[in-house]
Order: C-alpha cells, then sequence, then structure tokens
C-alpha cells in the first residue's frame, strides 16, 4: 500500500498526460532504431542438445562466460521473461486507450525483442543451462508480479523511469563483464532501448510535477524508499543480487550515483519553489533517505575491498 491512498484517483491525471504521453510517442518513434534480433545470434556456433535431437547435454565447462556473469545473465533475462505481467499491471494503471494504449503496446513488443535475442544468444552459446533456465522460467511467471507501484500513474511512473535506468545499466554492465564481445554487443543494444523507455516515462513523470508537485513528490519517495528490481520474485535473488553487486554489475553506489541521482536531478526535486508543505517534508525525507543510502553504498565499497584483499593475500 503506497503513500498516495488518501489521494484522488489517478483517472483524472492519466487524462491529464495524454497529451504529454503522445509528444513522447513522436519523440521515441523518431529516436528508436529497428533492429534484428537474429542479427545478433552466432548460429554457426550451436548444436544440439540432448534429447530429441540426440545431442550433448549441457556442462558449464562449454559456457563461454564465468559463474557471475551466468547469475546477472540468468537473472537479467528471466526479469525481461515477466514482461506479460508487466504489460498487465501498466494496462491495469493508465488503461488501453488513446496514447496511452499505443505506447504499453510499443513498449510491450520492443521489451519482447529483448527476452528474444537474449535466449537465442545463451543457448546457442551454451552459456547457461537451458534445463534449468526453463525451469526457472516457468516458476518466476507462475509467481507473476506483485507490482508494488502499480495502481496509480504517479507511483508508476516514478517507479519505471528508475526502473529502466536500472535496467539499462544492469545489461550494460553485464555485457562488460562477460568479456564475451557478440554478448556484449546485444546487451548494448539493448541497453539503448531501455535508455529510450527511461527518457519517455521520466519525461512524463516530470509533467506530472508540473501538474500535481506535492503528490508528485510524496509519490517519488515512496518509491525511492521501497525500490526493489522487477526480478526480485526470481527464486534466490537475494543471493545472486549479492554476487552481482560484488562483481561491480550492480550495487548501491551504482543505485545511488547512477540510477536515482540523475533522474531526480532532471526532475529538479531538490530545486523546486513549488512544494506546498506535504512536498517539502517529502523532499526532506528523501534527502535524508538519499544521504542514509550514500553512506551505506560506501560501507558497501569498503568491505567489498577489504574482501579482495583478504583475497589477493591468500594468493
Amino acid at each position: 500500500m503506497t503513500v498516495l491512498e488518501d489521494f484522488a484517483p489517478s483517472a483524472p491525471l492519466v487524462r491529464a498526460l495524454d497529451p504529454v504521453v503522445a509528444v513522447e510517442i513522436e519523440r521515441h518513434m523518431a529516436m528508436a532504431k529497428e533492429w534484428m534480433p537474429h542479427e545478433y545470434i552466432p548460429w554457426a556456433e550451436g548444436s544440439n542438445y540432448d534429447g530429441i535431437y540426440g545431442g550433448d547435454a549441457w556442462d558449464p565447462s562449454q559456457s563461454p562466460v564465468d559463474g557471475v556473469s551466468r547469475t546477472a545473465l540468468v537473472v537479467n533475462l528471466l526479469t525481461e521473461d515477466n514482461l506479460p505481467s508487466y504489460h498487465r499491471a501498466l494496462t491495469d494503471t493508465v488503461g488501453r486507450d488513446s496514447a496511452w494504449g499505443e505506447w504499453v503496446h510499443r513498449w510491450t513488443a520492443e521489451e519482447g525483442r529483448h527476452a528474444i535475442a537474449m535466449r537465442d544468444f545463451l543457448l546457442v552459446t551454451r552459456s547457461v543451462d537451458p534445463v534449468a533456465l526453463e525451469r526457472e522460467r516457468m516458476d518466476h511467471m507462475g509467481r507473476g508480479f506483485d507490482g508494488y507501484a502499480e495502481g496509480h500513474v504517479l507511483t508508476t511512473m516514478a517507479y519505471v523511469s528508475f526502473q529502466e535506468l536500472a535496467t539499462r545499466i544492469s545489461h550494460r554492465n553485464t555485457g562488460k563483464h562477460t568479456q564475451d564481445p557478440g554478448l556484449d554487443r546485444l546487451l548494448q543494444r539493448i541497453a539503448a532501448d531501455e535508455n529510450l523507455h527511461m527518457l519517455m516515462y521520466r519525461n512524463v513523470m516530470a509533467a506530472a510535477f508540473d501538474l500535481n508537485p506535492d503528490a508528485s513528490m510524496k509519490a517519488v519517495l515512496d518509491i525511492v524508499e521501497n525500490f526493489q528490481m522487477p526480478g526480485n520474485e526470481v527464486e534466490g535473488f537475494t543471493r545472486r543480487s549479492v554476487a552481482i553487486a560484488l562483481a561491480g554489475i550492480y550495487d548501491l553506489r551504482i543505485h545511488h550515483d547512477e540510477v536515482l541521482s540523475p533522474v531526480l536531478r532532471a526532475w529538479n526535486v531538490f530545486d523546486r519553489t513549488d512544494f506546498g508543505p506535504e512536498g517539502e517534508k517529502a523532499r526532506d525525507a528523501l534527502a535524508q533517505f538519499m544521504a542514509g543510502l550514500d553512506a551505506a553504498a560506501t560501507q558497501f565499497e569498503d568491505k567489498r575491498a577489504e574482501k579482495a584483499a583478504r583475497l589477493a593475500a591468500r594468493i
């Protein structure tokens, strides 16, 4: 339950923001580049797996990437897989009419392309265990998506503004960590799409700030304080997130410096002069939270460095 329960329903804001969404769709379509998933897959590297075609069973020694890379790749792909639930959450919040509906369907189609390309690449190159991946996909999608932010356009737009940027960075850093040129190229392509999605949502939320500054500020505080990636329902997500953070793919410092901070700057939340008492209170709470997150990020970095030093001393 969010702090916006006592606010007016989001339907009037959805209607008021519709012209903004229409403009953002035009911008997005002008900037988006068509790309074909099959062109990013090294098909010639493929071979049959065990089963009805009598190939070889997967073995970790066949994977061209290390264990941490496999962890990040699987989490990223499983997150993309849950697209039907995300589509439902968005349409339940903003509807399927007018510009909103056009955008949600376009966004869904583009996100679907990401999962197609990632799965094809990982299976062709034997980067991950196909049996474990499919079982996890079934489990993850069976759990659905309990979107904390869904239900109100303000919390939804605030959440996806941060989430799309976080996803972009996670894909980008995962690609680099794999040290596989082909996989890095694919994930950079996907990250470029995610950045355009972030711009769409961030700009719509900026317009919402102008329409209702206090409610928007409260929504942003609510999401920042409770932010979780959409893959948090994946089995073992916490354990996997620690491994990903220790590898520097996505950690508290990245979350603070490269996700939350730039989006908050884009909305000018700390320099706005149009907040009422409720907005000011929420902004003060946000500043305190960000300071605490910054301190926690520094603490994590120090502990990671200490662990690395201990490991190095054993060699």
